[in-house]
């Protein structure tokens, strides 16, 4: 067998998207059936098992069948306790361990898991009289993880590691303490998640989430939902994993448009363009919520957002000076002293009848929002919440349990019950070696089983940056602590501008190390995976990617503004499924940083700055073995990287111009670069070896800024359309051939604020169609050199079948998508 196909296959045993499978061994019902294989499957003898650190052996040896591992389903599945049962006249095999049921049908991809439809990468399989099925599925459904070591050819599955859990108030108390002697410095980025831990407080929900028929989940598989979206003619939000999407402020079903509008939802109708109308506006008087983003989907509209109280504290005394003395005292007068709390809030809305949205649900989690994720009818909330000590009046008669209760973080959850719900410590768990200073929360919700209670995590933890694929979700936790690498100062005299003399000045450093913390997701219930580390601190979202089971992350190390061995370094690790180190490629363009990455298959690309925009490529087809293809050089930067198509990438940053930098009595040649105007880059990466920037535009001067280059929800981007749109707020120096057109560091003035429209193909590049503006005249003089804070700045831009769409919080525009023009308007007041 040719070497390059083993390891292929391999790897791709591995991938967390082979949820497929399980394996049935020999049942003496089962008829003998050759197996009807789309590819003839090839046979894996060498490959082994091992079953919790011993070897397994199995009935008949493996398959590999489109690279997915096939084994007999009844020895595994018995030697993980499940229950396996065979009916031969449907030809479908019966799993069952504790609540958890599984159905697979022979020659079918489709199977049911606790009365959820799930889409199998392969299909199970008849092979004389054993039925074969994926092992990566069979594991991952009774909580083990599945990993593979390729210089072994052996595959090991090991129970899900087991975190400690906080305990006691007392516990908590000391992990805070310790955390805070061994952090020294600070947490420079953040992230973790969740141990599963359902709460459930009735048994009327309990038996909800298990017993309930397939027929009350009418969701189909995400493969066939994807296809059938596809198949419909509006935009959707950009989102970094296909089938993964990420909530935003405006969303459209094809016929409608929801938006979050300052402190309401406002659905309108978008078609016929010419006759647009409000439908409804979902308002929030007299409540502290606040709306931040939403996801529709064709049944249900979820809004998130924040809502605030305060904490119930004891009366404290207060000293009071005595007028007489200047003694103290104690005032018998006391006041209510309780810090303000926030929580998340998901409201979830029958959208049947869209001129009247029916509540269903509403869900609460302690904290500060992070983010959230929705998977088919999985929804997930990310939130963090200082774990510090709460504010106490245990000297005037309260007590420990009452501090206890106050720092316990809480949920809510309306299909429970209308109560806040504090979580005990003997549910929340920490890491040992990391310990934080927050909690980081993780809630579930299963969207088609309204009666299923939240499935609420907690960890002593924190979250910033977080990637999620189809199956896993990864929170990165940034760590930093003092790194004095600072020599012993020489006693002679140190010239200006001298290695010495930048030693004796130079301040410490701090060493970066980012953990990262897996968990699986499934059908809105999160189980903790495995935990990593790299060093360096990971930028966002996009620093981090999954590929066949194979994770890679893209870090900076070092100080830009260090000159010695500590400078700024770039990286790319890979990790395996145990997120145990797999390979690494370390100093990239040294005394820079990461300013954008985007993996792409086998691939990845990155740009750093300081002066100049290297953009790298970077091969990521032996994850063991990363290595650099090829570099650009050339003036700016982008903040953002957005595919075009497998060879071609569209960079959003801005344009620099290097100056020199006078006076520097250290470094006479030293430059500075000053972003200008907001730059749009095609780049051609057909050859990776001499990556090309084929086309560029640059819009307006330094002070141009568009929130795409900080959200990349922000755009819209169609490569069968050629179109290509954002919203922009422009700025012009006037008369810029006059003198002092040169000046680096001029702002240019207010000129627009609007939507700029493309066509952009790799023919012609980028071709500006039209701006699109919802100020009037009158607006544009009152505005004068700044931009100022309008009801009419346009946030986003999408378009349903001909029509392109333009919304902000006083306008919705209808621009022909072909001509660009004005077809309609509605006024939102």
């Amino acid at each position: 067998m040719n070497k390059k196909v083993v390891f292929a296959a391999a790897l791709l045993l591995t991938s967390v998207a082979a949820v497929a499978g399980l394996s049935s061994g020999r049942s003496p019902d089962m008829p003998l059936r050759a197996a009807a294989a789309a590819q003839e499957p090839e046979q894996g003898e060498d490959i082994r098992i091992a079953l919790f650190g011993q070897p397994f052996p199995v009935e008949r040896s493996p398959l590999l069948v489109d690279g997915v591992t096939l084994v007999p389903l009844r020895g595994i599945a018995e030697a993980l306790g499940a229950e396996v049962s065979w009916d031969g006249d449907s030809r479908t095999a019966v799993l069952r361990k504790g609540s958890s049921e599984i159905r697979l049908v022979v020659d079918s991809p489709d199977a049911v898991k606790n009365g959820q439809p799930m889409l199998l990468e392969a299909a199970p399989r008849l092979v004389g009289d054993y039925v074969m099925v994926p092992l990566r599925f069979i594991g991952e459904s009774f909580d083990t993880v599945v990993t593979w070591d390729g210089s072994a050819r052996v595959v090991a599955i090991d129970r899900l590691p087991t975190l400690p859990v906080v305990g006691s108030f007392d516990n908590l108390k000391t992990l805070l303490e310790k955390a805070g002697q061994a952090q020294g410095g600070f947490v420079v980025d953040a992230g973790s998640a969740a141990s599963s831990v359902q709460v459930t407080t009735n048994a009327k929900s309990a038996q909800s989430a298990s017993s309930a028929p397939a027929a009350e989940s009418p969701s189909a598989p995400v493969a066939t939902k994807e296809k059938a979206e596809a198949a419909a003619d509006y935009s959707r939000t950009i989102t970094q994993v296909e089938g993964v999407d990420e909530a935003d402020v405006v969303k459209t079903d094809g016929d409608y448009l929801y938006q979050v509008n300052k402190e309401r939802i406002v659905i309108a109708q978008a078609a016929p363009a010419d006759q647009m109308k409000i439908a409804s506006v979902i308002r929030f008087d007299g409540s502290s919520f606040r709306p931040n983003e939403l996801y529709v989907d064709d049944r249900r509209l979820v809004v998130i957002g924040t809502t605030g109280r305060y904490a119930q504290v004891e009366p404290m005394p207060m000293p009071m000076p005595e007028a007489s003395t200047g003694a103290s005292a104690t005032s018998p007068k006391k006041i209510v002293i309780g810090p303000s709390t926030s929580a998340v809030k998901a409201i979830v809305y029958d959208i049947a009848d869209k001129t009247a949205p029916k509540q269903l649900r509403e869900v609460e989690l302690d904290g500060s929002y992070v983010t959230s994720r929705k998977i088919g009818s999985a929804l997930y909330l990310i939130t963090n919440k200082y774990a510090g000590y709460a504010y106490t009046a245990q000297k005037d008669g309260g007590t420990a349990a009452d501090e206890a209760n106050k720092n316990a973080p809480f949920y809510k959850d309306s299909a429970v019950s209308g109560e806040t719900i504090p979580l005990g410590y003997d549910v929340i768990r920490y890491f040992p070696e990391s310990p934080e200073r927050n909690y980081m929360l993780v809630g579930g919700l299963n969207l088609d089983r309204a009666d299923q209670p939240m499935d609420v995590s907690a960890y002593l933890g924190s979250g910033q940056n977080v990637y999620a694929s189809g199956e896993h979700l990864y929170a990165a936790v940034g760590k930093s602590k003092p790194l004095d690498v600072r020599p012993a100062e020489s006693a002679a005299p140190a010239e200006p501008g001298s290695d010495a003399m930048k030693r004796k000045i130079a301040p410490p450093s701090y060493e970066t190390t980012t953990v990262v913390y897996k968990f699986r997701l499934e059908q809105g219930k999160t189980k903790f995976v495995a935990q990593g580390e790299v060093p360096g601190t990971a930028l966002n979202q996009f620093s981090m990617d999954e590929h066949n089971g194979i994770f890679r992350i893209a870090t900076t190390k070092g100080d830009m503004w260090r000159t010695d061995e500590n400078t700024s370094k770039n990286n790319v690790y890979t990790l395996d499924e145990a997120l145990k180190p797999l390979g690494k490629l370390e100093g990239i363009a040294p005394g820079e940083r990461i300013y954008s990455v985007r993996f792409m298959g086998s691939r990845a690309y990155m740009v750093t700055f300081k002066n100049t925009d290297p953009l790298f490529a970077i091969d990521l087809s032996n994850p063991a073995s990363p290595a650099v293809l090829g570099a650009l050089k050339i003036p700016g930067y982008s903040d953002y990287l957005h595919p075009y198509d497998e060879t071609h990438l569209i960079g959003f940053g801005k344009e620099t111009t290097e100056v020199p930098l006078k006076g520097d009595p250290y470094d006479p040649n030293r430059t500075v670069a000053y972003y200008q105007g907001m730059k749009l880059s095609l780049f051609d990466v057909s050859d990776v070896t001499k990556p090309v920037e084929m086309f560029k535009e640059i819009i307006g001067d330094r002070g141009t800024e568009s929130e795409l280059l900080r959200n990349h929800k922000a755009l819209l981007f169609s490569k069968e359309r050629n179109l290509l749109a954002f919203p922009v707020t422009v700025m012009e120096i006037p008369n810029k051939t006059a003198a002092g057109a040169g000046n680096a560091t001029a702002y240019g003035q207010f000129k627009f604020q609007g939507a700029y429209v493309y066509r952009l193909d790799l023919t012609n590049g980028f071709q500006l169609k039209a701006p699109i503006t919802h100020l009037t005249k009158e607006d544009l003089l009152k505005s004068g050199s700044r931009p100022y804070d309008s009801d009419r700045h346009v946030e986003r831009i999408l378009y349903v079948g001909d029509t392109l769409y333009t919304l902000s919080n006083g306008l919705i525009k209808a621009n022909d998508l072909t001509t660009l023009q004005e077809k309609g308007s509605l006024a939102i007041r």
